[in-house]
């Protein structure tokens, strides 16, 4: 089962904690989880030159509070924090939300940043889709890939390329591994992503697997 499913979706519940955390009733829970994807969505297209990983969105009764783990936290505040309060008020507008009404929600934004950015699958994934969309040789990028992630501390590490990889004509899948992936083992903390690159060729697909080490609990 371990091989078949996302790993982080896997370990929902029991290392990893659940990205959205509030409660609603019948007739808002569809509405809370539609805003939510619209504000991720939103925010991995806004910041991605912030080098954005994950975003965790709280609700209370009057407020929702989205944590934003970047590798560049001050290109999301800015300067005096100007870019924050501009991407509040985009939230705003694309939530519908009126910050001058009696009662209204309030958003909050707290950008953290990346301890180790070179642990996170996300920002590997998103450095290999720009170096296959520039013609970079997959193989090469894939190695210093692999060399980065190992000099960082991580246990193991896995890379899946599929597509028409190099411009050939039929599609394949490519893969490079270093170090251990227990994929089937939950107290195992292992980061995952899917990125596509968009090639001359058409798509290619990449898979990131980064093992840290084991959680315990």
């Amino acid at each position: 089962m371990g091989k078949k499913v996302n790993p982080i979706v896997f370990r929902t519940g029991y290392i990893f904690p659940t990205k959205s955390v509030w409660f609603a009733n019948f007739r808002n829970y569809a509405k809370y989880v539609l805003e939510d994807n619209k504000i991720r969505r939103f925010l991995e297209t806004k910041l991605k030159l912030a080098g954005i990983t994950t975003i965790d969105i709280k609700r209370s009764i009057n407020s929702v509070d989205i944590f934003m783990n970047v590798s560049r936290p001050g290109v999301v505040i800015g300067r005096g924090g100007s870019s924050l309060e501009i991407l509040k008020k985009d939230i705003e507008k694309l939530l519908k939300i009126n910050p001058k009404a009696k009662n209204s929600v309030k958003i909050n934004l707290h950008p953290l940043e990346i301890k180790n950015p070179d642990n996170s699958a996300h920002i590997i994934a998103d450095r290999l889709a720009n170096q296959l969309e520039h013609r970079y040789p997959f193989r090469r990028a894939a190695n210093q890939a692999i060399e980065k992630v190992m000099a960082a501390g991580a246990k193991g590490v896995k890379l899946v390329f599929s597509g028409r990889i190099d411009g050939a004509e039929i599609a394949r899948t490519e893969k490079f591994k270093q170090g251990r992936i227990p994929t089937q083992t939950l107290r195992a903390n292992i980061d995952y992503t899917e990125k596509k690159a968009l090639t001359r060729s058409g798509y290619v697909g990449i898979k990131v697997w980064i093992y840290t080490g084991d959680i315990i609990r």
